[in-house]
């Protein structure tokens, strides 16, 4: 059975962050808050933890992973990104996006879209999750958690213990959240495609 761990959502206790962060470096695979609902999460470089949340969410090599990244100082190690796409990342981070971008030879060649060599990235805005980020120093491989045919993310950790307890390492309580998935926003063509409408407000990229 996972590991539980109550972490209060405006103030994460450091002793736990901590902890949560050796699991990480175990292989652990963690369900953890993010600004829109909560996600899946493991180390960049696991391949089986990888693995075990393609089996969990029933995802195929088309699907395009997130680094989440605690701010922009990240982003050019593992995106090409020009002073257009920048200007409009900047301006709406931290929140609620997943920014498509062309990867760079950083990020390992499991987690691209196979034939575009594009990765997702974001810069959350939960406390929970910018806390972990900071401890691991480093982004982590993550995806919304949506279980296999819903169209929302999951909001309540004590019924996610019930369906994933005995298929992840960790579940982090950081509160009952929002269901609405991050808006996609694809900035790897010369204007922006809205590619999924979601928690994010899709105006400033029309």
């Amino acid at each position: 059975m996972s590991q539980f761990f109550y972490i209060h959502p405006d103030n994460p206790q450091p002793r736990l962050i901590k902890q949560a962060a050796e699991l990480l470096t175990k292989g652990a695979v963690i369900v953890y808050p993010t600004d829109s609902g909560y996600a899946l999460g493991c180390q960049l470089e696991d391949k089986n933890a990888l693995a075990r949340i393609c089996r969990i969410r029933q995802l195929d090599d088309t699907h395009h992973f997130t680094l989440m990244c605690r701010d922009l100082s990240e982003l050019s190690t593992y995106s090409h990104v020009d002073n257009r796409a920048f200007r409009l990342i900047k301006n709406n981070t931290p929140g609620s996006y997943t920014f498509i971008l062309k990867a760079t030879k950083e990020v390992p060649r499991r987690l691209m879209n196979d034939k575009r060599k594009t990765i997702g990235l974001r810069v959350p805005s939960n406390p929970i999750a910018l806390a972990l980020l900071a401890e691991i120093n480093a982004p982590l491989m993550s995806t919304s958690l949506m279980l296999p045919g819903n169209d929302f993310t999951e909001s309540d950790p004590e019924a996610i213990q019930e369906t994933l307890g005995r298929q992840v390492d960790l579940i982090i309580h950081g509160g009952t959240l929002g269901q609405q998935p991050t808006t996609v926003i694809d900035l790897t063509e010369e204007s922006p495609v809205v590619v999924r409408e979601g928690a994010g407000d899709r105006r400033p990229f029309d």
